[in-house]
């Protein structure tokens, strides 16, 4: 993964909702309850139509076609859980703090009950649409390895920890990976089990002793 894949996939269009013309935005609104309720394939632009109450041709205008849409519903949707990690401050000379922060905060993102229904879709469709699927790596995973990492470089020249073995960004990722992998696939595959707040604090702090034991400097 190159840094400027991952500033492209960090720098999307939809980060900026607000400035999206009033009827795009209802659609995009719309696309997104149809996408996550049917899926990729089972979605038409008909009803996307119907759910946002506007002509066939305010969807056209907007958005050229079924897949434009379902991009623009995953950006929509990183974009926002990406900003909510990014607002976590680094904290310099206390990376375990910080790492304990982010990892809680994406614990919440990744688990919720939109983000798994998200995740469910892409998956689905990633043999036939594997483009989408990329999409989806690349403004979401991607982004937040990228947040992880940029903490990491302020940890190094504090000398709290030493990836030279294996890098930034490849720590960043394993990080991330720690803390998403087992509970995610726990919620996935009980769809009707909600982790408590205990749970998730949990999670977060095993996967942040496990890094630290691995790269920390006692």
């Amino acid at each position: 993964m190159t840094r400027n894949e991952r500033g492209a996939a960090g720098e999307s269009s939809a980060d900026n909702l607000e400035d999206m013309p009033p009827k795009a935005l209802v659609v995009l609104r719309a696309a997104r309850t149809v996408f996550l309720a049917h899926g990729f394939s089972m979605a038409t632009t008909d009803m996307i139509q119907r759910e946002a109450g506007v002509s066939k041709s305010t969807v056209y205008a907007h958005y050229p076609n079924k897949e434009a849409l379902f991009v623009a519903v995953i950006e929509a949707e990183c974009a926002a859980h990406a900003s909510k990690v990014r607002a976590i401050s680094s904290q310099k000379g206390n990376l375990r703090a910080g790492l304990a922060a982010i990892a809680r905060a994406y614990l919440r993102i990744v688990l919720s009950t939109d983000a798994l229904s998200l995740f469910r879709v892409v998956v689905a469709e990633a043999p036939l649409f594997p483009n989408l699927a990329r999409v989806f790596y690349l403004a979401g995973p991607n982004v937040i390895e990228g947040v992880v990492s940029l903490h990491l470089a302020e940890a190094i020249e504090a000398g709290e920890v030493d990836l030279s073995e294996i890098g930034r960004d490849a720590a960043a990722a394993q990080f991330t990976n720690l803390v998403r992998g087992e509970p995610q696939i726990q919620c996935l595959t009980h769809p009707h089990a909600t982790p408590s707040e205990a749970q998730v604090d949990q999670w977060a702090s095993n996967a942040v002793t496990t890094f630290w034991k691995a790269y920390g400097i006692a």
